[in-house]
């Protein structure tokens, strides 16, 4: 019989596989920009390359379990054919979300709780956004009138249905396969036929020169490098200190009993500081392929350099200095944040937050953790706008109270981003509600009372206000026409 190998070691062969393909992928996407470029050969061929490609890399990465890809993709493009465009998206979403979590409990039950097995989930998580996000864009598209849809709506609905090909290459293709990011399908096929550089629907003045927008294709070069870079020294970061800071250690018996409780704040901050590179390491990555391939193009700043952010996942200096809950959500998982805005929060009727976190949960993942996380994450995200709403004024005063209060909300932010994600690294409700126990579930309280003691209006509430006013206003208005007409008619 033959020596049983460890999941260490089958992590670490799974890492190192990830990697070579990523960095196999850049070269394929310097090579597509300059040899497949729109000008010298068609969007099919364009197409089909990258399709292959990407098949290519999830067999060498994921083996037999790629096919899943297939499935999944396959069932969901079934849906969007053979259901009426009326109901076509709510299929879709079902069938697309229930096969990744039918995969992400298989792989988690079946095969040992906690334990590495091939996750092949991840490039699935990615997958059930594009597909998701293009069954409600062609709903939008062919469903629906101009006066039902936002601006934003406006600019991603499809108008009419993509081909196999097309939709495979949307999915599928090599840049971003195995770690996305997300796009929407416009901007996809943008890149593919080469239109992707002229004026956006958010292109702002700094493009211009003379009235007629830049026609010089925007270089990536410096962009690259510059992520890569930033690769390079979040791998050097986080494989330094992830082996001495370890979450877990967190809910030690020993440490828990030994350490004194601000210090243990202390450490939760830094092991979860520790943690982050390798997210950032993983996307920037995958950003920087984008890029070199030649898809990512933003527009211009306002010095007219190039910006390569359209599909960027995170930025990293706003999430560690990030002074509200908001703000280090918005820009952490970015295009994660887009999709469930954009397929759950603003199609939601009945309270739309919940929901949003409810998905948001369950694309992730079976662990009970993750549940915990982001069921802590509403009443965070309560808390932290009662704050902003009810105390952040007293402090606009002056500069220097903007200060102490920039300070205080960013330890307050960083604490309360610890404590929340804590259970999404610990996974296992036992070691989860172990390490509540440990900190007293003080942020739960502390959010029930600020809650409790600082209402704040629902958005649409506030959203009401301001109609009711010009409402009011135009009474006033018309009442006071009446008089005067009314004087007139005297006169």
């Amino acid at each position: 019989m033959g020596r049983a190998v460890e999941p260490g070691s089958h992590r670490f062969a799974a890492q190192v596989n990830f990697v070579a393909c990523q960095l196999f992928a850049l070269l394929m996407a310097v090579w597509f920009r300059l040899y497949l470029h729109p000008s010298k050969t068609s969007p099919f061929i364009r197409h089909v390359v990258a399709t292959l490609l990407g098949f290519y890399l999830a067999l060498f990465c994921f083996g037999w379990y790629s096919l899943h890809f297939l499935v999944q993709s396959g069932l969901s493009y079934s849906v969007m054919v053979f259901v009426g465009l009326e109901h076509m998206h709510k299929y879709c979403f079902i069938v697309t979300l229930g096969y990744l979590i039918l995969c992400q409990i298989t792989r988690v039950y079946v095969f040992d709780y906690g334990m590495y097995s091939a996750d092949f989930t991840g490039p699935m998580m990615v997958i059930t956004q594009k597909i998701t996000s293009l069954a409600f864009e062609i709903h939008d598209g062919l469903a629906k009138r101009e006066g039902q849809l936002t601006p934003s709506q406006k600019y991603l609905a499809i108008r009419r249905m993509p081909s196999l090909l097309e939709y495979l290459s949307y999915n599928c293709n090599f840049m971003g396969i195995l770690a996305g990011p997300t796009c929407s399908y416009n901007d996809y096929m943008a890149f593919i036929d080469g239109t992707c550089y002229q004026p956006r629907h958010q292109e702002n003045a700094n493009g211009k020169e003379n009235g007629k927008y830049k026609q010089i294709e925007p270089s990536s070069k410096n962009d690259v490098i510059s992520k890569l870079c930033t690769c390079a020294v979040s791998l050097g970061i986080y494989l330094s200190l992830c082996k001495l800071l370890p979450v877990e250690h967190s809910i030690n018996d020993d440490f828990v009993s030994s350490t004194p409780f601000h210090l243990q704040v202390i450490y939760l901050y830094l092991a979860m500081l520790a943690l982050r590179p390798k997210y950032y390491f993983v996307w920037t990555l995958a950003d920087a392929i984008n890029n070199a391939a030649g898809f990512g193009f933003n527009g211009y700043n306002k010095d007219g350099s190039p910006r390569w952010d359209l599909i960027s996942n995170l930025r990293i200096l706003d999430i560690e200095f990030a002074t509200s809950f908001k703000m280090f959500l918005d820009n952490w998982n970015i295009q994660t944040a887009l999709w469930l805005k954009r397929v759950c929060y603003e199609r939601c009727h009945i309270n739309p937050m919940a929901a949003t976190f409810l998905l948001s949960a369950m694309w992730h993942g079976v662990y009970p953790g993750y549940y915990l996380t982001f069921l802590t994450g509403i009443a965070m995200t309560m808390a932290a706008r009662a704050v902003r709403h009810n105390i952040r004024p007293y402090f606009l005063v002056s500069d220097s109270h903007k200060r102490i209060y920039d300070v205080v909300t960013w330890a307050g932010t960083q604490v309360a981003i610890s404590y929340t994600v804590a259970p999404f690294v610990l996974l296992a409700v036992g070691r989860s509600l172990k390490f509540y126990r440990s900190w007293y579930f003080c942020l739960h309280l502390l959010c029930l009372l600020v809650v409790v003691a600082l209402p704040v209006k629902s958005r649409r509430q506030q959203a009401k206000e301001p109609r009711d006013g010009l409402k009011d206003n135009r009474t006033e208005l018309d009442s006071t026409d009446n008089n005067c007409n009314q004087k007139d008619k005297a006169t």
